[in-house]
């Protein structure tokens, strides 16, 4: 478990549109908002995606950087990237196994021959300028994520009230 304020792990990742993003090279104003979603088999992640994908220019207005990751191959995640309405998202691939381990994410074994035969499950890290945690989500099922307008609503909330981060004890 990775405790708010205290420095996350590393993620160098490539992307589907042929580049490579690290979390240590983000230079967001404020936070980057890494989503980690099941992969392509799963209907509940593209929902999200695209709701996020709606929203990114809020995020971008807001100081975050954002990015949403998966343990999927090049081949599925560009399958997303393509079918699924998300233009604009950075989506990276090829997580490893131990990478999605180090940032607490559950991991699923595939139950029909749509999915993977392994992959995590989902989980949301707001992240602070320092690469410190703000916040997280970690979930072990594909439903009942946090809806992206309530990460704006809190983002407002946490720079306008100088909220602090809470849970790290």
């Amino acid at each position: 478990m990775i405790l708010p304020k205290t420095k996350t792990p590393s993620l160098d990742i490539k992307l589907i549109n042929g580049s490579k993003w690290s979390l240590e090279n983000q230079k967001a104003p404020k936070y980057t908002l890494i989503t980690f979603y099941r992969g392509l088999h799963c209907p509940v992640c593209k929902k999200q995606l695209e709701n996020l994908s709606d929203k990114l220019e809020s995020f971008v207005e807001k100081g975050v950087n954002v990015i949403a990751v998966s343990m999927d191959s090049e081949k599925r995640a560009k399958i997303s990237g393509e079918e699924w309405n998300v233009d604009g998202l950075p989506i990276g691939y090829e997580m490893s196994e131990e990478k999605a381990r180090e940032w607490g994410l559950y991991i699923s074994k595939a139950i029909s021959d749509k999915e993977p035969s392994k992959f995590s499950e989902p989980g949301m890290f707001l992240i602070d300028k320092d690469q410190k945690l703000y916040f997280s989500s970690v979930q072990t099922m594909p439903f009942a994520r946090p809806d992206y307008k309530d990460i704006l609503n809190a983002i407002d909330f946490i720079e306008k009230k100088d909220y602090p981060p809470r849970g790290e004890n």
